[in-house]
């Protein structure tokens, strides 16, 4: 049994991530699985993270909500670990990334941190 909480994003919030995904992949930088996105995150260099739902075990994202909020970095679930890596350019799955730079999708970034904040409130 997992004691760790997820929100739902809502299917427009997560089509609008892996789009800001593919955006940072052409114009921005992204640092891709569970250890660079921590290290971005630490280091403060991370905009927004981004998680697949389907990881599993999910412990392996476990610290990155926590770590997220205790840095004021915003993070969004998105449904498929595939459809992540697809977004990035990548022909395997990834459980998560960090933007570090969004590139042309800075508007986009602002949407969906602002949406964010809101369905956690």
């Amino acid at each position: 049994m997992s004691i760790f909480v997820k929100f739902e994003t809502p299917k427009e919030i997560s089509d609008k991530a892996y789009s800001l995904a593919e955006i940072a992949r052409d114009s921005g930088k992204i640092k891709k699985g569970t250890n660079e996105v921590t290290k971005a995150v630490e280091r403060g260099s991370a905009s927004i993270v981004i998680m697949a739902e389907d990881v599993d075990p999910p412990e392996i994202l476990a610290h990155i909500p926590a770590l997220c909020d205790e840095r004021g970095v915003a993070y969004v679930y998105v449904p498929n670990k595939i459809e992540l890596g697809n977004a990035i350019g990548l022909e395997k799955p990834t459980a998560s990334i960090a933007i570090t730079d969004v590139g042309k999708g800075k508007t986009l970034c602002d949407d969906i941190v602002n949406a964010v904040k809101s369905l956690k409130k």
